[in-house]
């Protein structure tokens, strides 16, 4: 199998810029695995890194569809497979990086998914029921699911498999030997590089971007699904949180507890080494990368 470099973490962790440094070193290029900078517009509120920060290392997987368009994990993979096969044929090392879990596992763990359409109709009608009614659905039509009654996203998947008659079994078919780095920090620095980032993309217009965003016409609906700061901007902007300053608590609280979400699914996953970030990271990730290639790339 061709090698492949994983560098995930947590929110405000530092593993954009990690990525690129590392990426220079070693003639890479990078495919981005976050859920939401998928879509165009979405800058400040994702943390898209800035084309100056990339410091001329091509990055993929970012800006590649319109905000409320329709783009699954399958979506993620079938493009993310094409990007790092590509870079491979360029005679490149392809570094995959980034925080949503289920992208990242779904390349690194080969995930062998259904080929199946989804069912658009089906999923608007679903959207339109709350996620505890979902859930009472579910169970009504398999009593035995094991399946988290707040998961909105997995409870709405497994209804639209049984409504198609899927029937595919999920297994995994890894396609890539790849060595897993990670990045964090101790949770009360975190929390100031959280607070930091956070006050930093205010400062540089993240709410004028979500005003933005509604302005042209993205669903409000769209904005909420995405969570985090276009859910609390959003909910702001449109009376629901009554001040700027609530809003920008209640949004931290939330931030800090989605890394510690993000930091129990990277820990289930003992093949990844931990880079002491208070240290040479750099150096560190250096020796781990030589290792894995055998020789330096």
């Amino acid at each position: 199998m061709e090698k492949l470099i994983v560098i995930a973490g947590t929110n405000a962790s530092g593993k954009s810029g990690l990525g690129v440094e590392l990426a220079l070193r070693y003639g890479g290029e990078i495919v981005s695995a976050d859920s939401r900078q998928v879509f165009r517009g979405l800058d400040l509120g994702s943390g898209k890194i800035a084309p100056e920060e990339m410091k001329g290392v091509p990055h993929h997987l970012i800006d590649v569809c319109d905000p409320g368009d329709f783009f699954s994990m399958h979506d993620f993979q079938r493009l993310a497979y094409g990007a790092i096969d590509g870079i491979i044929a360029r005679g490149r090392l392809p570094f995959l990086v980034g925080g949503t879990g289920l992208y990242v596992a779904c390349v690194t763990e080969g995930y062998v998914m259904s080929d199946n359409p989804p069912d658009l109709e089906y999923r608007a009608y679903l959207e339109t029921f709350e996620t505890p009614e979902l859930f009472k659905m579910l169970v009504k039509a398999v009593p035995d699911t094991d399946v988290e009654p707040k998961n909105r996203n997995r409870v709405m998947r497994l209804l639209e498999k049984l409504h198609a008659g899927d029937d595919h079994v999920p297994h995994s078919q890894p396609r890539y030997e790849c060595l897993k780095l990670g990045v964090t920090w101790d949770r009360e620095t975190l929390k100031k590089r959280i607070d930091e980032r956070l006050q930093r993309r205010l400062d540089a217009g993240m709410i004028d971007e979500v005003r933005g965003l509604i302005d042209r016409g993205v669903s409000v609906g769209f904005l909420k699904k995405l969570g985090l700061e276009y859910r609390y901007i959003t909910q702001y902007l449109i009376g629901e949180i009554p001040s700027e300053a609530e809003m920008v608590e209640l949004l931290a609280t939330a931030i800090k507890q989605f890394a510690k979400r993000q930091m129990t699914w990277f820990r289930r996953d003992k093949g990844i080494t931990w880079l002491d970030m208070t240290g040479n990271p750099v150096a560190q990730a250096c020796e781990a990368i030589d290792g894995f290639l055998g020789e330096k790339f």
